[in-house]
């Protein structure tokens, strides 16, 4: 079982949980893209009440669910091997396109190396890799103090926020 850490802290696991395209939606239960887009309206209802999420593959591009980002408590991205950029640019997108503010979540192959990054792109949840030290992981959010550049959180340059 994945290892999760949410804002910053260690919490093991929570309530949501991805579900097949043919299982029963249950509260906190995370669809993929294809199930909402076909179900829309009848899984609305569970989205309105905050009880549902969205599986987002990394072929799947965040514009796929434009609007309806908002309909839901969490996205999660997938990164089916570390070397997959895709979900960076999917969390971004989310964030300073299509303005979502729920949680974003990693999931998948998801590393200590990488946390640093996902969080500037606006991801506030990861579920680690089994083999992955999560005292390690804490550490790595402070990787660096400063970053000259902007990010999902901070627009402005570092330039910018001098006084």
């Amino acid at each position: 079982m994945a290892q999760l850490i949410k804002q910053q802290q260690v919490i093991g696991s929570d309530n949501w949980q991805v579900i097949e395209d043919d299982a029963a939606v249950s509260d906190y239960a995370i669809v993929s893209l294809s199930r909402w887009q076909a179900e829309r309206d009848t899984l609305a209802e569970k989205a309105q009440a905050g009880v549902l999420g969205l599986f987002l593959k990394s072929e799947e591009t965040a514009d796929l669910i434009g609007d309806d980002a908002s309909r839901f408590a969490l996205i999660a991205i997938d990164f089916p091997k570390f070397t997959d950029g895709r979900g960076y640019t999917a969390a971004r997108l989310l964030r300073e396109r299509h303005g979502y503010q729920g949680e974003l979540r990693a999931m998948g192959d998801v590393l200590i190396d990488q946390l640093f990054s996902m969080q500037r792109c606006g991801f506030d949840s990861f579920n680690l890799r089994d083999d992955q030290d999560q005292e390690e992981a804490l550490k790595a959010f402070s990787t660096f103090t400063s970053c000259y550049q902007t990010d999902a959180r901070e627009p402005r340059p570092l330039f910018r926020r001098r006084a």
